[in-house]
């Protein structure tokens, strides 16, 4: 299993606190050290769609210059703004075979993980 994410960010703190708890095991990529591969985000939306791991409420979003908000038209447009700016990735993403989930809710982990 496989865990993306910002070690600073509070959601993935507690992911991975969650996932030490229940005794799960993962391997974690931090998206600002190792970036995140067009494969990968192509890979994502064609399971889930962009629009459900593009975070239009963080403040990365927040800050972006209108005209770059403006400019997002496409599936491309926002998968290359991504790949540049992977603090707008909803996080964590956990990858676990099937199981593509984006952000924490420790319900669904629980569901996912018979816990």
């Amino acid at each position: 299993m496989k865990v993306y994410g910002i070690t600073n960010c509070n959601t993935v703190k507690k992911a991975l606190d969650w996932l030490k708890a229940n005794n799960v095991a993962y391997e974690f990529q931090d998206f600002k050290k190792l970036g995140v591969s067009t494969d990968k985000l192509n890979e994502w939306d064609a399971k889930a769609g962009y629009e459900k791991f593009m975070n239009k409420q963080g403040l990365t979003w927040k800050q972006l210059d209108p005209a770059v908000k403006e400019s997002i038209k496409t599936k491309d447009d926002a998968l290359q703004l991504l790949q540049q700016k992977t603090s707008m990735i909803k996080r964590p993403v956990i990858e676990d075979g099937d199981f593509l989930f984006f952000g924490f809710d420790e319900a669904a982990y629980a569901k996912h993980f018979n816990i």
